[in-house]
């Protein structure tokens, strides 16, 4: 099998392809469709651009109506509501149920979803869209506020970063690698993206936000990852106080380049460790969140604290250092910290305390995320500098 990622892209979306055909084959000759089957037009999901009209599946849980597709404009003005979206199957035949909260305004407005828990080990962005949606009049609101606080539900039962698919035997399959995901795709992370994004999240989307931390293991700086060249996203990416402003479009697969695909300005904000609260940095990314929906007219009053109030760094480039030995990792620099070329950042040592490894920087910037997992074996990332070069890194550098 190639290494070259753009053949494996192509046999990928070729087996994509020809599981639709298969499937949709399968759906022509079945001698008697199910309930829960879809027509070759039902799996296809609303036109581009187009809410489909509201299903409701007739499943209440825990109080909560179940829907199969949403447009927020059939929701009662004036009020929130708290919905389940029905997603992707599991192997029992029932089903993976997301969370749905909507503010919709007594007036009408532009529309902004937020959503969190795309990893499974990622507390902090899920409690900060709890803040900003807890935060909300929408008796007082002009447009809607639409939250979606756990994607990937098998993950987070888990509190671990990939969803355990058991397609193929145990398979941990990273969401954020899947959007905008396919309705016949060969795995149900990718059914349960294609579902979410073509019934949920595009039809109700005029910006979206789409919240992350660092992943188990390695703890991050507050910062935002947005294209600067796209007005719409500069635009919100510089209504948040915090230090740091990763300037790339990094690489396909991600939610937020699902949405800019398709002329949804999107980004995402990076919100320190995983699997904790940390209520200081979910602090400054609600009140930036909060900026964003004053900006586009859905709530009023004064700004917050901006971009303009903090020192910030902008890199469009990150610069991985990888482990090349096993054993204890001690840090020589935090996190924030400007280093230079040549610079040692880390060390590593063995079980008898010997010195194995030293580890310097590449690049001058600044440090954005490093392991915090005392231990590393080769291969882990141990730690990420922002830095800006002339022609910006392209792929897969940094481990949202």
């Amino acid at each position: 099998m190639s290494d070259k990622p753009d053949e494996r892209l192509d046999r990928r979306n070729f087996m994509i392809a020809s599981a639709a055909t298969i499937s949709a084959s399968a759906g022509l000759v079945a001698a008697a469709p199910s309930a829960n089957a879809q027509s070759t037009v039902d799996a296809a999901g609303p036109s581009p651009g187009v809410a489909a009209a509201t299903v409701y599946t007739g499943d209440v849980i825990q109080g909560k109506k179940v829907v199969s597709a949403l447009d927020v404009n059939d929701l009662e003005p004036g009020k929130k509501h708290h919905l389940y979206f029905q997603g992707v199957e599991m192997p029992s035949g029932q089903h993976w149920y997301v969370s749905v909260t909507v503010a919709r305004g007594a007036q009408p407005g532009k529309r902004v979803v937020l959503v969190s828990g795309v990893h499974g080990d990622e507390m902090s962005s899920v409690h900060t869209v709890q803040t900003v949606m807890n935060q909300l009049d929408p008796a007082r609101m002009s447009g809607t506020v639409m939250a979606v606080t756990d994607v990937s539900r098998p993950a987070l039962e888990g509190m671990q970063r990939r969803w355990p698919n058991a397609g193929r035997g145990a398979d941990l399959i990273d969401m954020n690698r899947e959007w905008p995901g396919n309705e016949n795709g060969l795995t149900a992370p990718s059914r349960h993206a294609g579902l979410l994004f073509n019934r949920l999240l595009r039809p109700n989307a005029d910006a979206a936000i789409d919240f992350h931390t660092g992943t188990t293991g390695f703890d991050v700086a507050a910062f935002n990852i947005g294209g600067m060249d796209v007005p719409g996203v500069k635009a919100m990416v510089e209504l948040y106080p915090v230090g740091q402003i990763f300037d790339n479009h990094v690489y396909p697969g991600v939610l937020h380049n699902a949405f800019m695909d398709v002329g949804i300005p999107a980004f995402t904000p990076e919100i320190g460790a995983a699997r904790v609260l940390d209520l200081g940095m979910i602090a400054l990314f609600v009140e930036g969140t909060m900026n964003v929906l004053k900006h586009h007219g859905i709530v009023a009053g004064p700004m917050g604290r901006t971009g303009k109030d903090v020192s910030v760094f902008v890199g469009n480039s990150a610069f991985p250092i990888l482990a090349t030995a096993g054993g204890i990792v001690e840090h020589l620099v935090g996190l924030n910290d400007k280093v230079k070329p040549g610079q040692k950042v880390a060390v590593q040592r063995d079980s008898f305390g010997e010195l194995v490894a030293e580890y310097t920087s590449g690049v001058a910037g600044k440090v954005t995320g490093q392991r915090s997992d005392a231990m590393a074996e080769p291969g882990n990332p141990l730690v990420f500098i922002l830095f800006h070069k002339d022609v910006p890194d392209q792929g897969e550098t940094y481990p949202e």
